[in-house]
């Protein structure tokens, strides 16, 4: 019974295993496995683009905002932000993906667009749904205002077009 169990909640939990080069594993630090899966792609690219007939993009790290750390104030997540974080500098710094983000894109041979939504969004701790939705539950990693991704679409849109 117990290895049936145990296989149930394996199949259950798939999302838990990655394979690297045929080798399964039950778990793996998640930055690492991003930038393996990114360098992965990076490698598709270098292989497979044409640039001359495709333009590649890569949308930035999206921040959650569950820390209010994160903007100096410890005792707060996104759920009752109604402000935008107003300062120069976003006192956490970049998130440890984005600095995987711009390792691996930096090694690219193949011209790859940024559309660099990271610092944009980090400002914007008040863009979650957490505050304006009607259920209690707490998300700070999605977004719902008008305003923000708009502006990623705008990036997109000149990105395409210029």
């Amino acid at each position: 019974m117990y290895r049936l169990t145990t296989i149930l909640l394996d199949l259950y939990y798939r999302w838990d295993y990655m394979e690297e080069r045929g080798k399964l594993y039950k778990d793996m630090n998640r930055l690492i496995a991003f930038y393996k899966g990114l360098t992965t792609w990076a490698r598709w690219v270098n292989r497979n683009v044409d640039p001359s007939k495709t333009k590649v993009f890569f949308q930035g790290i999206s921040p959650t905002h569950y820390e209010g750390k994160d903007w100096n104030e410890p005792s707060k997540s996104c759920s009752s932000e109604t402000q935008p974080f107003f300062g120069v500098k976003y006192p956490a710094g970049m998130p440890l993906s984005a600095l995987v983000v711009n390792r691996v894109l930096s090694r690219i041979k193949k011209p790859v667009y940024l559309l660099d939504i990271t610092l944009l969004s980090q400002y914007r701790k008040d863009a979650h749904p957490a505050y304006y939705s009607m259920h209690n539950g707490l998300d700070c990693s999605h977004w719902c205002l008008p305003g923000l991704p708009d502006t990623w679409n705008e990036l997109l849109y000149t990105a395409l077009f210029s």
